[in-house]
């Protein structure tokens, strides 16, 4: 039998060097499922839902960095890949959706399933987006979407109808009005003029406290990074997609920044007098010094991200790596060291601070002792992913990231539900690595639990069976409860923010999983140990105090205000709120020893 266009669909993306597609199956790709059952070389991984798969496909690539993919049947099952493809889109990740399309001869004749699926897709892939109308045409769509994803970092989507599929592929012939593509992709040495760089090393050269900030666009430039910040006496900041570009570790790194931010962070920024940014788009502007305050250098491969966050004197347009090394030997050592030693004394005193926080006494549990437990006991190679919620406050603030580790979550879109499909990503990526994800009960509800029959159906094929699911169980959407009250001045208004209570870990365990319930602060230690040395995937749910505030490092007098006015309005939760933030200001004063 003569292959057919999803035969060949298949051969092209394995000539790119995809073995592994996430999905769920249609009607709408009855063809392409077919191609798969005939090639063993591809692993099809079937999500629970298309949001998910595309979830996984972003995470690879995060995770990775190489080409997600991920498939969708036609009409509804297009329709639910958007939100984790906005998710790759805004976080610059390279993802291609392969997707069904009703018979070529059937659009426009209001078919059932029939959606403008390039319409659809115009924002979300806007860089590359083609429908395939004959078969020789398949070889450059895929071929097309897998470079512009590489070099752009962004989403790519080939729409391919259900009669298309199955047709026999043919070569393009050698005539007018045909297209002959090839496989391959060359990432470019991207660095700026000799003179703009030695402009940018003149402002760093004469600052006298400089503060850095770098995020995800500069994960492969640590060693670079490292050595800038010690030539500059610098301190480092991390926006929260940056959480792993650097280890906590290191005694002049301030962590995160912005709402989830540190306190060091928020000093260094208000305190600076040069601000470096490397490989960031933190949208946050409040956060970073105040205009006129720092002179600033902005370093971004893309250049429509250049001095958009912080009027910059010196925007360099170049990959961080590259562009950090021809810096490098135009930098002078800065031999006084004061500014230095304030910024590491501001983060010894954080560190304190935040095992200070965790060790606050809470009903039953306090969220951060939850991640406070956890940090000394993280593998070396472990994965992290966090969602969207109160965990990303913990995640970003009282995890040690060390050397070797990866960490991600949903940046830019910060959706909810991307936590456990992003360890699923993670674990297939990597099966010999252990990972943890770090959710609400929100999000659990959202499509965790679901995805859990998805670590049930594939987790004996992992090298290392270690996924840990962590659910912090407060029965509130905590996160944005707090946001009415700090940002609007409204009490909690329970009929959105009361979720049910759900039996996590017994559930996991009706599938075939671990799971493990703590209850007690005094629990927490051994169900850390117990879940990393178990045989199987588990879910560690723990019953956290809501009231716990997940506040910013710095209070504006305004927030203060709303948040006075919430209470007074009669929040059902004053009395509990008011309680652990005595507790909260009684341990700022006088930090915890023990």
């Amino acid at each position: 039998m003569s292959a057919t266009v999803s035969d060949y669909l298949l051969y092209r993306l394995s000539q790119w060097g995809i073995r592994r597609v996430y999905g769920y199956p249609g009607d709408g790709i009855n063809g392409l499922l077919g191609a798969f059952g005939r090639n063993s070389e591809f692993q099809f991984i079937q999500a629970r839902h298309e949001e998910m798969a595309a979830f996984m496909a972003c995470a690879h690539a995060k995770f990775t960095g190489e080409v997600g993919v991920c498939m969708a049947t036609s009409g509804p099952g297009a329709i639910h890949l958007l939100n984790g493809l906005y998710d790759a889109k805004l976080d610059h990740q390279p993802v291609v959706a392969i997707v069904g399309q009703q018979a070529s001869r059937a659009l426009g004749g209001a078919y059932q399933q029939e959606v403008d699926l390039q319409v659809l897709f115009k924002d979300v892939a806007s860089e590359f987006i083609t429908m395939v109308s004959h078969p020789s045409s398949v070889r450059h769509a895929v071929d097309r979407a897998m470079r512009i994803a590489r070099a752009e970092r962004t989403v790519t989507c080939v729409i391919l109808p259900n009669d298309i599929q199955e047709m026999p592929y043919e070569s393009p012939p050698m005539r007018h009005g045909t297209v002959h593509s090839s496989v391959g992709y060359s990432e470019p040495r991207v660095i700026p003029q000799e003179q703009d760089l030695r402009r940018a090393a003149d402002v760093l050269n004469a600052g006298k406290k400089v503060a850095m900030l770098v995020g995800a666009g500069a994960m492969r430039a640590a060693d670079e990074l490292i050595e800038v910040a010690e030539l500059l006496g610098a301190g480092v900041a991390k926006a929260l997609l940056g959480k792993a570009v650097l280890p906590d570790t290191l005694p002049y790194v301030t962590g995160a920044i912005g709402l989830l931010g540190t306190r060091p962070s928020y000093d260094m920024m208000m305190g600076c007098d040069t601000l470096l940014m490397v490989g960031t788009s933190f949208p946050y502007s409040e956060f970073l010094p105040p205009e006129g305050q720092a002179r600033g250098v902005q370093i971004d491969l893309d250049p429509r991200m250049l001095a958009i966050r912080y009027p910059v004197e010196v925007p360099l347009s170049g990959d961080s790596k590259e562009t950090l090394r021809a810096l490098i030997p135009l930098l002078k050592r800065k031999e006084d060291r004061s500014w230095r030693e304030q910024v590491e004394k501001g983060v010894r005193r954080w560190w304190k601070e935040v095992e200070g926080q965790a060790m606050v006494a809470a009903k039953p549990i306090n969220p951060q002792r939850v991640f406070h437990e956890l940090s000394p006991k993280l593998p070396k190679d472990v994965i992290l992913s966090s969602d969207s919620g109160s965990a990303a406050n913990w995640f970003a603030r009282d995890l040690k990231v060390r050397e070797g580790m990866m960490a991600s979550l949903s940046g830019n879109l910060a959706t909810m539900g991307c936590g456990v499909p992003y360890a699923i990503g993670a674990k297939f990526a990597f099966p010999h690595r252990p990972v943890i994800a770090l959710v609400g009960d929100g999000a659990m509800q959202m499509n965790g639990n679901g995805e859990l029959i998805t670590i049930a159906k594939y987790w004996k094929e992992w090298k290392d069976p270690r996924l840990i699911i962590l659910v912090l169980n407060n029965r509130d959407l905590n996160q944005v409860t707090w946001e009415q009250r700090v940002m609007n001045g409204d009490p909690e208004y329970k009929a959105s923010q009361d979720i049910p209570d759900f039996p996590y870990a017994r559930y996991a365990e009706s599938i075939g999983l671990r799971g493990i319930k703590v209850d007690k602060p005094e629990q927490l230690a051994d169900a850390w140990d117990r879940a990393l040395t178990a045989d199987r995937p588990v879910v560690l749910e723990a019953y956290v105090d809501p009231d716990v505030p997940p506040l910013p490092p710095h209070i504006t007098l305004e927030q203060a205000k709303q948040f006075s006015a919430a209470l007074l309005k009669g929040d059902a939760r004053a009395g509990g709120i008011i309680g652990q933030s005595i507790k909260g200001m009684v341990e700022k004063l006088k930090p915890h020893k023990g």
